[in-house]
């Protein structure tokens, strides 16, 4: 039997990063057909204290791989981000996906007791369980950031639609 925190993460992360990647494909084209600076895009962002597009999709991608991660018990794999195209953010995304479609089910099978420690030996540092982690700190701030990225292009007059958001499932 699969683990219920399997089920309410992987799942998710494949399904959301799919609905980003098709996002991100479109704005590329919009910018394209109405020859925007891609840049103009990329920088965008909702307000001025708010990381712009570009990071967004570096953040939702981080709490992809990092929640999978922590939840599986693995070592978090180290992204730089270095990203400066809308190119380079769907190979970041092709990665984090592949990264997750490896992780095994089994490997699952604890989570929902196991400890999860963030920023171990901060002022930051957090504690939760691996429900805990997946369910108040993990899904809701990978979702602000897919949902903040979505929101940007719309914004910015690419055509996308709550179905583009949602992707495939």
């Amino acid at each position: 039997m699969t683990s219920a925190i399997y089920t309410a993460s992987i799942p998710v992360f494949k399904q959301m990063l799919g609905g980003l990647s098709e996002v991100l494909a479109k704005a590329e084209a919009h910018a394209a057909s109405k020859k925007i600076d891609p840049n103009a895009l990329l920088q965008a962002r909702l307000f001025p204290d708010m990381f712009a597009l570009l990071r967004q999709v570096q953040v939702a991608t981080d709490f992809a791989k990092s929640v999978s991660a922590r939840l599986a018990g693995v070592e978090l794999p180290k992204l730089e981000d270095t990203e400066q195209t809308f190119a380079e953010l769907q190979v970041r995304i092709a990665t984090v996906l592949k990264f997750i479609e490896g992780l095994d089910a089994a490997s699952f099978d604890d989570a929902a007791t196991r400890q999860i420690v963030t920023q171990a030996g901060t002022a930051k540092e957090k504690r939760f369980t691996g429900q805990s982690y997946l369910f108040n700190y993990g899904l809701p701030h990978f979702f602000f950031h897919t949902t903040t990225a979505y929101a940007i292009l719309r914004h910015n007059g690419v055509e996308v639609s709550k179905k583009d958001y949602i992707g495939t499932y």
